[in-house]
Formats: structure tokens, sequence, C-alpha cells
């Protein structure tokens, strides 16, 4: 039987010489509403820096191809999350993916703009749904007795910090969407970043509002249309786990369930306290 050949990256970790190219191609989908009846795919050949990214690419693109090209970008530091899109199928930054990971031996790099999302112009996707989603959730902190100013301030421990520091790192990016299947099937799910920054707040110890937000994601169009595929998490940049604040998120929602069971009167301040401790 004849032997698999080994992949590039194969032959990399076992010390065989792989070639990295000195230029690369770029297969890009372009879009304009006003002229094209769906997207379609135009290559350019870009050259490859080592310390180059694909926005790299994508800006000398612009610069010095087709200024007509569109995309959006803003820090380069992996930090407003505004440069994803799908880099040879996966959702990725831009901004933090590197074309020598992609530029041996004249291999071609696929980009497309973030699936599951509307095309506006060529890279660039509407988020407004997205958008409508986060707002639906409620993702600020909500007092119901504030403090007046001259009273102090709300101080927190590093344990009670800890407790939400994780899913407080998204920047949404929208990756985790254009990963996760039950996005691509069913419009309504309000979606995994939506979902964990709802569970920021809940365990913030300064926050109220977790009776409010239960209300909108204990249904299936919330948390429980998540079927725990876990690629949301595993496309993450920041590292959140939004599948892993949906699990958590299930579990609050079952417990609040049973204290309204068992004491219909007082699960709302029951609950209220949990998620604050």
């Amino acid at each position: 039987m004849a032997s698999r050949p080994k992949s590039n990256l194969r032959r990399y970790q076992y010390g065989e010489q792989v070639k990295m190219a000195d230029n690369i191609t770029l297969e890009i989908a372009r879009y304009s509403p006003e002229r094209d009846a769906k997207p379609h795919f135009e290559s350019f050949q870009v050259p490859v820096h080592k310390e180059w990214v694909v926005l790299d690419a994508l800006n000398h693109i612009k610069d010095k191809l087709d200024g007509s090209l569109t995309y959006r970008w803003s820090c380069r530091m992996g930090i407003c999350g505004s440069c994803g899109m799908m880099v040879n199928g996966e959702p990725k930054l831009t901004c933090a993916t590197f074309l020598s990971s992609y530029a041996r031996n004249g291999n071609k790099i696929r980009v497309e703009p973030l699936r599951y999302f509307p095309v506006v112009r060529d890279l660039v996707t509407e988020l407004t749904d997205f958008l409508a989603k986060l707002k639906k959730v409620r993702p600020w902190l909500i007092r119901h007795d504030d403090l007046r100013p001259t009273e102090g301030e709300f101080l927190q421990t590093p344990g009670q910090l800890d407790a939400y520091k994780q899913f407080s790192m998204c920047i949404n990016c929208t990756l985790c969407y254009a990963a996760c299947p039950v996005v691509g099937l069913d419009p309504i799910f309000v979606g995994p970043a939506a979902i964990a920054l709802a569970q920021r707040y809940n365990k913030d110890s300064r926050d109220q509002g977790a009776d409010e937000r239960m209300a909108v994601l204990a249904h299936p169009e919330g948390v429980w249309g998540c079927t725990f595929v876990g690629e949301c998490t595993r496309v993450c940049p920041k590292h959140v786990d939004p599948a892993g604040a949906i699990q958590q998120y299930k579990l609050s929602a079952v417990l609040d369930w049973m204290k309204a069971f068992v004491k219909p009167r007082g699960h709302q301040a029951v609950r209220r306290e949990s998620a604050n401790d």
C-alpha cells in the first residue's frame, strides 16, 4: 500500500525542507451590489514577508493593486475585532493570521467574508442583526438600588473579578457566530457572544439584572438553542469560552426553574443572591 504523503506541517515537524514561497496567491471574494448578482473570486499575487499577516496582504492589494477592495480593520492588534474574515474556510482575525502559515511550497489563501452574515460589499458584513441580539441581553450593569456618588463606590475582591473576567474579554469580533452551526440553521438564535456577555454581567457582584436576562435567554432561541458543538470556543481569539458560558447559563436556568417550582414567591431573591456569589 502506498504511504500517505506528508503535509507541510508534518514535513516541518520532521525537519524536512519546506520552501517558503516568495509570493503567494490570495483568492478574495468580491461583491459589489450595484453590479454583481452574486459574489465571485479574484486572485492577487502578493509578496511574502516573515512578519506579514493576512491583513498586511489585503492592505498591499488595496494600496498597490486594487483600491476598490473593501474590508474592515482598525487596530491591527487583536483588540477591535473588526478584521474577522474566513481564511481558508476558518473564521480568523486577519491581523493575527500570518502569511507564513500558508506560504509553504506555493499554497494559496482564500479570503471570504464571515459566513452566516449578509454581505455589504467584498469582505464587509452587515452587523445590524448581531447588534440587535447583543442589545437584547442587556450587556451592561443593571442596578435597582444604585448608590449616590456621596455614598461611596462598589468594591470587588480579586476573586469576584475572576468570576467574570474571562467572559469580559469578548471583543465582538463575531468569529464565534461564523463558526456556530446553530447560527447557520436558526437565524433567531441569539448566539454565543451575546450569551457569554450576558453571563459576564450575571457573574458581576455589582449587577442585579440576572432575572431580566434570564427572562430573555431561557428559551429555544436563547441558551436552549445551543447544541454544545463547541466551535465557538475553539475559534475565539481571546479564549472567552462562549460554549462554557452557555452551559453555565443552562444550569442557572434549570436551578431557577426548580426554585420557582418549590418556592414561587422567593425564587427571584434567591436568583439574585446566587448570581452575585
